[in-house]
């Protein structure tokens, strides 16, 4: 498990739900720090010597910080190491991502300039990454209360969503919960479509989500699954459930994606608006 840390609030968010998540797995945590700052020419900064040490300090006081708080959130015995790299942060992230389980990333950093950094950092690496990318926003995530929700799962019956349920199902059988299978099958808003079957439509919606779950039943028979179908936009239809879970899991394109893509309108519109921690599955290419 590799969590990014910049000794923001939201960092240090990222960094106790990624030690839950981490002893959840048996994994141990990476904490990884970057003081890279756009500075000079060439693939990697320059700074003088008395800025880079200065952001040495204020990078390894970060680290230091967040494994104080990633051990005490494991609640338990857990590896943490840690890391700080002036290498910039995406290129780094993206290549640890190779041999991680799981990337972890704050939902914006210190600052009003990092926090428009964090916003396209996390874009980039849950577009890019080869492992799922799990993004923080609240301290709630690693509350009693939200660790008894069940897990969330956005299903749009494409081969981009087979990794979300993949995910999705394995975190509920980790955490002892439920899975909230929800299918929006309307990607338009504003008049009403002209459909004169709504009810043959919804049945068929029904059994498109049916198909996409089947067999995971017999391969996690501990977790319930409750199942929704909804003539709504995924987007609305998810942050609304989003209220009842813990997590939330979606592939990183959706029904209109392409193989190009960073991400679909699905997987960014939740990353930049839902409350609870949610994971983004990279679609296979």
């Amino acid at each position: 498990m590799v969590a990014a840390v910049d000794g923001s609030e939201t960092a240090y968010h990222a960094a106790a739900w990624a030690a839950v998540d981490a002893r959840l797995h048996g994994r141990p945590l990476h904490l990884l720090c970057s003081m890279a700052v756009p500075f000079g020419y060439g693939d990697r900064p320059t700074l003088p010597v008395g800025e880079r040490d200065w952001l040495r300090d204020e990078g390894e006081r970060a680290l230091r910080e967040a494994a104080r708080i990633a051990e005490a959130a494991a609640g338990g015995p857990i590896t943490v190491t840690a890391e700080l790299t002036f290498d910039f942060i995406v290129p780094t992230l993206l290549d640890r991502s190779r041999s991680a389980h799981r990337v972890v990333l704050g939902s914006r950093g210190l600052g009003a300039f990092r926090r428009g950094l964090l916003g396209s950092v996390s874009t980039a690496v849950a577009g890019h990454a080869h492992c799922p990318v799990a993004v923080v926003r609240t301290p709630a995530a690693t509350d009693p209360v939200a660790a008894s929700k069940p897990v969330l799962v956005g299903v749009d019956g494409t081969e981009n969503s087979v990794g979300a349920l993949e995910v999705a199902f394995a975190e509920a059988a980790f955490r002892g919960v439920g899975l909230t299978a929800l299918h929006a099958w309307r990607d338009t808003s504003g008049l009403d479509l002209p459909i004169d079957d709504w009810a043959g439509v919804r049945d068929g919606e029904e059994a498109a989500l049916a198909e996409s779950l089947a067999g995971y039943a017999e391969r996690y028979p501990e977790v319930p699954v409750r199942r929704i179908v909804v003539a709504d936009r995924p987007v609305r239809s998810l942050l609304d459930e989003s209220a009842n879970a813990q997590l939330v899991v979606v592939g990183s394109r959706g029904r209109g994606g392409f193989t190009g893509m960073l991400l679909g309108s699905t997987s960014n519109g939740l990353l930049h608006s839902v409350d609870i921690p949610i994971v983004v599955v990279r679609a296979a290419s």
